[in-house]
């Protein structure tokens, strides 16, 4: 499939009085046209950060990005001017937020904040927003739609207003779609109400998701590919069969054995990832993950690994092969970065 969004080395970091934070430090990655590509992890491993990078809405200050590319349809996005990337954001790419009360303008009726990209972006008169912004709101299940755009988002439930946000988001067929933490504060039956209605759009408008989370069940569900991201960096990629079936990294190894599941024991205890992740301002040298990785080895004290290529496009960032307990040579180094 052709490559819809390049990000290569990516850096952006944080200046605050305890110093400079780097939430994002050198990640790359791809997004194929019409795929859904996973970035999990814990909180403040940089996931959501490196969303609003993409997007260039990093707020600055404090924040910045201080190296790296973001490709676009061919074009680098940290090269455009504010005023040409505003043309793109809402319209090619496009991003439902995390918290759906805080993103929607609780002054502004729905049906104005949804008339608002049809207009500026498509060039719809306001009865032609309108029409169409019916049509979005029918298209994500909202009853009474036409009744409705008049109402305030206060007087909408919070999967209703997580629906408003999708309809937003996909009012001008984006290219790519950015979902970050889509069913946060959801209950399970409208968390997958929600996913569902993101998956059935992309499938129709062709559309790629970035699917932003920290719940591997959905990503096993949802997404053809995976990024595991820990402390700024991308320490594991693969399929999501592959990620499932032969975790690589530790950490993803971790993660995966803290979530529940069906098919293990009452009695089953589930096994968290002790200790917690690394400042920051000042990272360690070798590998991040180190004082929490039961399979550490002198040589991860050291240096930080570089992402192995483990064959059928699985790379992760781990000295030892945790199938094995061999240490890796720099000969299976992938280049991506």
């Amino acid at each position: 499939m052709p490559t819809l969004l390049e990000v290569r080395g990516l850096k952006t970091y944080f200046s605050t009085q305890e110093g400079v934070i780097r939430a994002v430090d050198d990640v790359s990655f791809d997004v194929q046209e019409g795929e859904t590509l996973a970035i999990v992890g814990e909180s403040g491993s940089g996931k959501s950060v490196t969303s609003l990078s993409v997007m260039r809405l990093v707020a600055s200050p404090p924040g910045r990005i201080v190296a790296g590319s973001i490709t676009f349809e061919g074009q680098d996005l940290l090269q455009l001017t504010d005023a040409e990337m505003r043309k793109i954001r809402g319209d090619r790419i496009a991003m439902i937020f995390q918290e759906p009360m805080s993103s929607l303008n609780p002054v502004l009726t729905i049906g104005k904040q949804l008339c608002e990209a049809l207009m500026l972006h498509r060039g719809l008169d306001q009865r032609a927003a309108r029409t169409k912004a019916v049509a979005l709101l029918k298209m994500v299940a909202i009853p009474e739609a036409e009744q409705r755009l008049d109402q305030y988002p206060h007087q909408f439930s919070g999967g209703m207003r997580q629906r408003i946000m999708i309809a937003m988001g996909m009012s001008c067929q984006p290219k790519l779609l950015i979902a970050d933490e889509p069913t946060t504060a959801l209950d399970v039956t409208i968390q997958a109400q929600v996913l569902e209605i993101i998956q059935q759009l992309s499938a129709e408008m062709g559309t790629s998701v970035i699917l932003i989370t920290h719940n591997l069940g959905i990503v096993a569900r949802y997404a053809d590919r995976v990024n595991v991201m820990y402390a700024g960096r991308i320490v594991e990629h693969a399929t999501a069969d592959d990620l499932y079936a032969t975790p690589a990294h530790p950490y993803t190894l971790g993660l995966l054995r803290s979530v529940p599941r069906l098919d293990i024991g009452e009695k089953e205890k589930l096994v968290p990832i002790e200790g917690m992740p690394p400042d920051m301002s000042d990272p360690p040298e070798g590998c991040r993950f180190l004082p929490r990785c039961p399979y550490a080895q002198e040589k991860c004290l050291m240096e930080y690994p570089p992402l192995f290529d483990l064959g059928n496009g699985h790379k992760a960032a781990c000295w030892v092969d945790v199938a094995t307990g061999a240490l890796r040579t720099t000969k299976e180094v992938a280049h991506v970065r």
